[in-house]
């Protein structure tokens, strides 16, 4: 039978279980978009930017089972969505980006989007393929998707040239899609040793990340079991549900809470899951941790990069817990009163904290505390929230309760700016029937706020908290601690009400605490009409999160004694001196 490349394509993309695509179509990729017209199951989104659309596409394969897919133009419009492909890379979230290629038939040189993309991408793709024939299409995007759906997920890259799409070629079936991947086969001896290692620990915790995500029912019987605090990592925060009695917060060093430092202050076996003890997790790197650590990933590259294993697991998250929580279930554990004691002292020390950010009502800013208590009270567990880079997202990881897996998408190796407007966007379209908010800041709103358009053309109602203060609100207290300036930090006075007004949102400003409830109220009602509703939150950013306290102390304990006296004299003198 004789069909065209782009026809060949969305057969394919349909059999993968594609619902949409997001990019900008162009000369490049003209056919496929028109194909794609004809698809009953697969809708192509337009976006304002190749950029928004990457980002659009990792919101829809952290919620849900369908993998986000680009359809872009080559060279410009690879380049524009460079950022989210990279975030997924680096965050090891599934992708499928397919890009127009130039005519290979033509034998003309420096046509337009003309670029080596294999070099290009090389560094932030799991692969790249180039369409040959047109027997190769259906098969090589069946690799693809089995490569970044496999293993760490991740981002593959697939070339498809104009007459390839173009013209008909003879192909001999269209076969379907069957799965051919197979998760690595565990080690169960490693299981009973690691089993053995923590019933007999006087300490265990836990310590899980986004490669965890799909285990939480194993987690929750094994910290059960073991009478084990857990921590999470940022990008794995929806992991381990907060209303758990075991649940302490994001990390476990001296960049977390106080119930996370206390909880682990004498852990003495660590099980770590679907994590990679990476610097965002670590607090920069500053966490102990024991050494009877045994870690279980089904990337064998991760073990011993940072901190040496006891026992390393390779393997499926889900599958090794299930097999440790059988394990765990034959051999007798003897619960000690202090163990027991652990649940009230979590408790007690989260509540204690949270009060702490709710001293006192302001009369010209938000406070953090009664804007998350009121946010937690105006959404349930089924809420998707999507946090960007920034000051913010920090507050969320210390102050947000999550009860839901993979109901917390955060930009968090790459971590890129500018990841929430278009992210929350690409949730959206996986789950209509949840609310979905957006918190981000004023920064990362400026770089893709009007995507907001996209959220509006398509019905998409998105709540977008912008937590607007006027400047970069993590760089420059960083930047004000030790050197008392904010360099390149302070934002221009940007009038958020503005973009709302040309991206037809529905604007509401947030001044202070006695309207955090009201504008909440205004916000979800007007959500509902599947309208995007922009918050402007006046935050007040003054406090500051044991995450920066914690980054800035632990990379501070590094320095030599004559450059810690030099920065510390600085400072001082800085404080002191300077007006």
């Amino acid at each position: 039978m004789k069909r065209t490349g782009a026809n060949l394509a969305v057969y394919a993309l349909e059999q993968i279980g594609v619902k949409y695509t997001f990019g900008v179509p162009g000369v490049h990729n003209i056919e496929l978009y028109d194909e794609l017209n004809n698809s009953e199951q697969i809708e192509p989104v337009l976006v304002t930017h190749e950029g928004g659309a990457s980002f659009m596409a990792l919101g829809v394969s952290c919620t849900s089972n369908s993998i986000g897919t680009l359809m872009i133009v080559p060279a410009a419009g690879t380049t524009n969505a460079m950022s989210g492909i990279g975030e997924a890379f680096l965050d090891g979230i599934p992708m499928l980006i397919f890009s127009g290629g130039t005519r290979q038939d033509s034998g003309r040189h420096y046509q337009l989007h003309q670029l080596n993309q294999a070099n290009l991408v090389k560094e932030i793709t799991k692969a790249y393929f180039k369409i040959e024939t047109h027997n190769d299409i259906i098969s090589t995007i069946y690799k693809a998707y089995e490569i970044a759906t496999s293993g760490e997920p991740g981002p593959i890259f697939i070339e498809i040239p104009m007459e390839v799409q173009m013209f008909k070629g003879e192909v001999k079936e269209l076969f379907k899609y069957v799965k051919k991947y197979q998760n690595p086969t565990i080690e169960k001896q490693k299981v009973k040793q690691a089993a053995k290692l923590l019933s007999e620990a006087s300490n265990p915790g836990m310590y899980v990340g986004w490669g965890a995500a799909n285990a939480v029912k194993y987690t929750e019987e094994i910290a059960e079991l073991l009478d084990a605090p857990v921590a999470t990592t940022l990008q794995g925060k929806a992991s381990f549900p907060a209303s758990n009695k075991y649940h302490t917060g994001f990390g476990f060093g001296p960049n977390s809470v106080p119930a996370s430092q206390k909880a682990f202050k004498n852990c003495d076996a660590m099980l770590a899951v679907g994590v990679r003890f990476s610097e965002i997790g670590t607090g920069s790197f500053g966490v102990k941790v024991p050494k009877d650590l045994i870690h279980v990933d089904i990337n064998s590259e991760v073990f011993d990069k940072n901190y040496p294993t006891k026992i390393s697991i390779e393997g499926d998250a889900e599958d090794v817990l299930k097999l440790l929580v059988e394990e765990l279930k034959n051999i007798e554990i003897t619960k000690s009163s202090s163990k027991s004691a652990l649940k009230e002292v979590i408790k007690k020390e989260k509540e204690k904290y949270f009060n702490e950010w709710k001293e006192k009502q302001l009369e010209n800013k938000v406070s953090p505390g009664f804007f998350f208590e009121a946010l937690t009270k105006y959404t349930d567990d089924d809420t998707y929230f999507v946090v960007d880079d920034g000051k913010h997202t920090y507050l969320a990881a210390e102050l947000l309760p999550i009860n839901k897996s993979r109901h917390f998408v955060s930009p968090t190796d790459f971590n890129c700016m500018g990841f929430c407007v278009p992210a929350a966007i690409g949730v959206k379209f996986m789950n209509p029937a949840n609310k979905v908010v957006g918190i981000v800041g004023d920064g990362g709103f400026l770089m893709t706020g009007m995507e907001t358009l996209t959220a509006t053309t398509y019905k998409k109602g998105v709540v977008y908290f912008v937590f607007h203060d006027g400047e970069l609100g993590q760089i420059s207290q960083f930047q004000k601690i030790p050197l008392k300036r904010k360099v390149a930090s302070v934002i221009g006075n940007v009038n958020i009400k503005g973009i709302a007004d040309a991206c037809r949102a529905t604007y509401l400003n947030m001044g202070n605490d006695t309207e955090i409830e009201e504008v909440m109220q205004k916000a979800f009602r007007e959500v509902a009409k599947d309208i995007p509703v922009i918050v402007d939150v006046a935050i007040d950013y003054s406090k500051k999160t044991f995450m920066t306290k914690g980054v800035v102390k632990v990379n501070l304990a590094r320095f030599s004694f004559k450059e810690k006296i030099r920065f510390i004299g600085r400072a001082m003198k800085r404080h002191l001196l300077e007006k």
